[in-house]
């Protein structure tokens, strides 16, 4: 069974930086595109940034320039360095696959980004 496990979310004042971590075991990380996903409350969740299993990166218009996604496949665990927060970006972050079939989503982690 697949697992995945995020981290590194937190309280953070506008303008700040955080760094989410994911790890993924049960199932070989390095041959998967891989996401970061986020979901607002009353929002649908979505994409913000992927990454191919060669580590080519896309994001999306609303966090081009401010983050950026890595994978280090020798750990099984990829990164979302998030920098010139808005409250805009306050949701609970996850991890999948880039694209479908997705694995079951794990309990995320909570990013609040406010004054």
């Amino acid at each position: 069974q697949v697992q995945l496990v995020e981290s590194g979310g937190g309280l953070v004042q506008p303008g700040g930086s955080l760094r989410l971590s994911c790890v993924q075991s049960g199932s070989i990380f390095s041959i998967n595109a891989m996401g970061w996903y986020r979901q607002a409350p009353g929002k649908q969740r979505e994409l913000v940034a992927g990454i191919s299993t060669r580590g080519v990166t896309n994001y999306a218009d609303s966090v081009k320039g401010r983050f950026t996604i890595s994978r280090d496949n020798a750990k099984n665990t990829m990164y979302l360095q998030m920098n010139s927060l808005k409250p805009e970006d306050t949701a609970v972050y996850y991890c999948n696959r880039r694209d479908y079939p997705l694995y079951s989503w794990g309990q995320g982690t909570q990013v609040t980004v406010s004054a």
